[in-house]
């Protein structure tokens, strides 16, 4: 493959880092507070599954979400930090873009009315499809350091 500047898997480190990067600016714009004390992303999520035009999202919310709101805050948010620090660090990367593959697709799936979320999680998850088909820890890692995932 030849490339410009960079080499392919360097590229690649770029994308994931980016990615990661992405990540990082989500977790860092919650209202953290509100998310913990005063449950507000529960809230709009309960909102949006409550009004969705698909029965099995308001069933999920309904039967994953609402009994455990705080639980579900703290596990969203932290997600989110956990797959920003995984992809920038490299570290345990192909589980990262698992994890942030079905994060966005749960975003998707819940957000489907909205466009201008739509175009972020369908990115999202495009890169992190990209990467992780095309092993995108090999370079600028903490797995290629410590010799995971080769």
């Amino acid at each position: 493959m030849q490339t410009v500047w960079l080499s392919g898997a360097e590229w690649l480190a770029v994308l994931r880092i980016g990615l990661g990067l992405w990540w990082l600016e989500s977790w860092r714009h919650k209202d953290k507070k509100g998310w913990f004390e005063r449950g507000t992303g529960i809230a709009w999520a309960a909102d949006i599954a409550g009004k969705h035009r698909w029965a099995f999202v308001k069933g999920g919310f309904d039967t994953v979400v609402r009994p455990r709101p705080k639980l579900i805050a703290h596990v969203v948010v932290h997600a989110e930090l956990a797959l920003g620090l995984g992809l920038v660090l490299g570290f345990l990367t192909p589980v990262a873009l698992v994890g942030g593959l079905l994060l966005n697709l749960l975003y998707l799936v819940l957000m489907i009315h909205d466009w201008a979320e739509q175009g972020q999680n369908a990115m999202m998850a495009l890169i992190s499809l990209v990467t992780l088909f095309a092993v995108g820890w090999q370079t600028w890692s903490l797995d290629a350091a410590l010799g995971l995932f080769l």
